[in-house]
């Protein structure tokens, strides 16, 4: 579904490699947590799978298609959530949900569904009439991510999705991520939140300074360090504990 292959990224005119050779394979019917500290070269990488990011070395394709080469039908099979709330703030939830329907082509009677559905369960069905300039920043997370999920795509490209959700909205998200990838599909999330990746995901990649220095299932990493995966993290990337805290 996700193939990423030898893939750098530098700034600075290549004086600061933020992604460095990094390589993951992603599965259909897969959940992948994307770890690692503040700088490691997450949110790069994410936003090169997106296609907002040109890509220095290497390839990444999305459901068989290259994001440089066929950028359309690339985005075309993934649903992408920012890590900032970068919307168009002076139109109304529900024109925003009716641009992002129209720009997917979505038939009237899918987009009616879905929209609903989203609205229901995030619970923004009052809010959907009011300019989005007005909504605090877990509302604008909850439109950013209907957005995004409302066209049925594969591939579900997260950054930081948890932020600004209520605990409610949060399981929600959590248990549609499980049903799209009983179905078949892929989520790829990065997140800070450690016990939510332990929890939800099948498979995990760490990434520190622009390398990946683990990927596998919980099992698979518990063999390079200890039992939980906040001890196995800070470990691998050498962040520091207070074991006395």
């Amino acid at each position: 579904m996700l193939s990423i292959k030898n893939v750098s990224k530098s700034y600075s005119k290549g004086k600061v490699k933020a992604v460095d050779g990094i390589s993951i394979e992603v599965m259909p019917g897969e959940i992948f947590g994307f770890l690692g500290p503040n700088g490691a070269g997450k949110t790069t990488t994410i936003k090169m799978i997106a296609g907002i990011l040109p890509i220095d070395q290497g390839r990444i394709t999305i459901a068989g298609h290259d994001i440089e080469k066929e950028p359309l039908q690339a985005k075309k099979s993934m649903g992408f959530v920012p890590d900032t709330h970068d919307i168009y703030e002076r139109l109304t939830g529900i024109e925003y949900l009716n641009f992002i329907a129209d720009v997917f082509d979505m038939p009237s009677s899918q987009r009616k569904t879905n929209i609903e559905k989203y609205l229901e369960m995030f619970e923004m069905k009052n809010a959907a009439g009011q300019a989005i300039k007005s909504y605090s920043h877990g509302m604008k997370q909850k439109i950013i991510l209907t957005g995004a999920l409302l066209h049925e795509p594969s591939l579900w490209l997260l950054d930081e999705p948890m932020t600004g959700l209520d605990p409610k909205a949060a399981h929600l998200l959590k248990e549609e991520m499980n049903t799209h990838c009983a179905k078949g599909n892929t989520v790829f999330f990065s997140t800070h939140v450690l016990e939510v990746a332990e929890k939800l995901c099948h498979r995990l990649g760490i990434i520190n300074k622009g390398k990946i220095i683990a990927v596998g299932t919980l099992e698979e990493l518990r063999q390079k360090g200890d039992a939980s995966l906040e001890s196995i993290f800070l470990d691998l990337t050498g962040e520091k504990r207070d074991d006395h805290a």
